[in-house]
């Protein structure tokens, strides 16, 4: 079992920069394919982004080429770094794990609470 924990979301322009990190406690993230979603009011929960166990990454078409998904073993985190960033990226942003690749939110087994992002001028 793994305890997901993000952080670094806030307020941002259109057009600035975050990244968010995901650390884990209890097992590696290594274990496991890492992938972000996000939901904002009123819409179901959207894939993001994902790293499989062997560092393989893939990124919804929203947000290929401003997002990327990268882990530090080391540090026992990943991270989620957004750029170019849009009014329509509000939302808030969850790390989670899974066993099997995915990209259906109903396939990750375990969840972060959560951190909000907010894309305004």
């Amino acid at each position: 079992q793994v305890q997901l924990v993000e952080s670094g979301g806030g307020l941002v322009q259109p057009g600035g920069s975050l990244r968010l990190s995901c650390t884990a406690s209890g097992r590696t993230v290594s274990s496991y394919n890492m992938g972000w979603f996000r939901q904002a009011p009123g819409k179901e929960r959207e894939f993001v982004a994902v790293i499989n166990r062997s560092g393989d990454t893939f990124a919804a078409d929203s947000v290929k080429g401003r997002f990327t998904i990268s882990r530090d073993n080391a540090k026992n985190t990943v991270y989620l770094q957004m750029n170019s960033l849009k009014v329509e990226d509000t939302a808030v942003y969850y790390c989670a794990a899974a066993v099997n690749i995915a990209t259906m939110a109903s396939r990750y087994n375990y969840w972060g609470q959560g951190t909000q992002v907010t894309v305004s001028s």
